[in-house]
């Protein structure tokens, strides 16, 4: 649909506010999903951080990679696995974690926001004595549970207004490499921040009410109640892990969190720089 220019300058002019109150703030992006996979989409996401950096907001991008990880098991031959929605990892397969997330999907996120105009620096967990962990458990493999976080170089690179680009693996103290849930590494980014907020893309609109009536969308959580949402069933499965992780990041000083839908295009843009917004925000009061 096209617009006429006085609605270009209207739109603008509703960002502005929203700008000022997010700028030399910090803002950590989860990017996952469909949004990964589909070229319109991630050039649309690469857009949006690069446009929020030029405002003048701090940007911190964390990404999974799992259907690329995939992709490149399924090639070596080598059988994916799950357990309570977590990737069971043995040593091979996390020599293959390592490989594509610190590797391929990490550097073509950083070219891309450099070819729109950007500057960005990929790092992983491993970099910077970012992330120590040990294993979550016997179950999983080298799946890594969060222990110690450093964030000095993360810091340093949005001083000089550059976006740093994370990869979700850590290490352990005998240097051996975990993979980690991305939902987690994010939360922990943001609290360790202080960030003003965390944005969650997913594959669904937000948390709604009945789960397969989009018109239900709840748009604002007090993480007091979660507990009740989730004992309702209004929070359940897959949800729960991921709220916990953002309820954590609240409660560690990061301001607020939004779940939104990364199947739209500049959804970020949409929540943050507008008045309606179009997920779920969740905050303590």
């Amino acid at each position: 649909m096209d617009i006429t220019n006085q609605q270009k300058a209207a739109v603008l002019a509703e960002a502005l506010p929203h700008i000022q109150r997010y700028r030399k703030k910090i803002i950590v992006v989860k990017y996952g999903g469909n949004a990964m996979i589909n070229d319109e989409l991630k050039e649309a996401v690469m857009r949006d951080l690069v446009l929020l950096t030029t405002v003048g907001i701090k940007v911190v991008l964390v990404h999974g990679g799992g259907p690329a990880i995939n992709k490149t098991l399924d090639k070596m031959g080598i059988e994916s696995k799950f357990l309570d929605g977590l990737r069971v990892t043995d040593q091979d397969t996390v020599d293959v974690v390592q490989m594509v997330l610190a590797g391929k999907v990490n550097k073509d996120l950083v070219c891309q926001i450099g070819n729109l105009g950007g500057h960005a620096i990929g790092l992983s967990g491993m970099d910077g004595n970012m992330i120590k962990c040990k294993a979550m458990d016997d179950s999983h493999g080298y799946v890594g549970e969060i222990t110690e976080m450093n964030m000095e170089a993360v810091i340093e690179i949005l001083n000089n207004n550059w976006i740093p680009v994370i990869s979700t693996i850590g290490y352990d103290e005998n240097g051996h490499c975990y993979n980690i849930n991305a939902d987690t590494v994010a939360a922990a980014v943001a609290g360790e921040l202080k960030a003003e907020a965390l944005v969650s893309m997913t594959d669904i609109v937000g948390l709604l009410r009945d789960k397969d009536d989009e018109s239900t969308l709840i748009h604002r959580v007090y993480i007091s109640n979660t507990p009740a949402l989730i004992a309702d069933g209004i929070i359940s499965g897959g949800m729960i892990p991921k709220i916990d992780s953002m309820t954590q990041a609240i409660r560690k000083g990061c301001k607020k969190a939004f779940i939104i839908d990364g199947r739209v295009p500049h959804s970020i843009l949409m929540e943050l720089l507008t008045d309606e917004g179009m997920g779920t925000m969740f905050r303590s009061r």
